[in-house]
């Protein structure tokens, strides 16, 4: 499922615009870049229910050279080959698999032990890399930045179950047990079967799209 042409477009205008106000000595091209900016919020309002302002503020707050979002997920299985899952305190109360964005100073494995223990109380092991997706080809509602997520295997190696500022409720889920009140900014239900399939197979490759 694809996102729309006009999102694409104006995550480039945007990337543009923050990179050049970024490196930029001209204090004229910098106007134009922060033109470019803001043109490219009143597109993503005109096309969404966000106020421009509200865009406006997001982009903001990107400094640098504009580069991907990357965020982790952990696929925790236990003996009995269930799913360990949470649920948002945000979202209305869905369903996701732990996780969030990475953290600077860890590595992706790293980062998913440290979220899953965070959302969930469990300390895990990360067994293999499952799959590295770029967001907006996925079929997650659309964002406004480009994003890649690194799902992983993982084992339970200690811990128990305990919420947190952002989950209300942690449950292991048989694959035909699945919610179905899923978090679907965060996964989609054909990642999850994914998930099942690597934790059933291990020797399968890891995913890319």
């Amino acid at each position: 499922m694809a996102e729309p042409a006009w999102l694409t477009w104006t995550r480039e205008l945007q990337a543009i615009a923050q990179t050049g106000i970024a490196f930029t000595k001209d204090p004229y091209d910098r106007q134009r870049y922060e033109a470019l900016r803001a043109l490219a919020a009143r597109i993503v309002a005109t096309h969404t229910d966000v106020p421009t302002e509200r865009i406006m503020a997001l982009f903001d707050a990107e400094r640098g050279y504009a580069t991907p979002k990357v965020g982790v997920r952990g696929a925790v299985f236990d003996e009995a080959g269930r799913l360990l899952m949470v649920r948002e305190t945000e979202d209305g109360g869905r369903w996701t698999l732990p996780g969030g964005w990475a953290e600077p100073n860890l590595t992706p494995a790293e980062n998913v032990v440290r979220e899953v223990r965070e959302e969930s109380g469990y300390e895990v092991r990360v067994h293999k890399l499952a799959a590295v997706w770029d967001r907006g080809r996925q079929g997650h509602p659309p964002g406004a930045f480009s994003v890649y997520r690194f799902f992983f295997i993982c084992g339970v190696t200690g811990g128990t179950a305990a919420t947190s500022l952002e989950t209300s409720e942690v449950a292991w889920f048989a694959e035909d047990e699945l919610p179905e009140a899923l978090s679907v900014n965060r996964v989609l239900p054909h990642q999850i079967r994914r998930m099942f399939a690597h934790a059933r197979n291990p020797s399968l490759p890891t995913e890319i799209d």
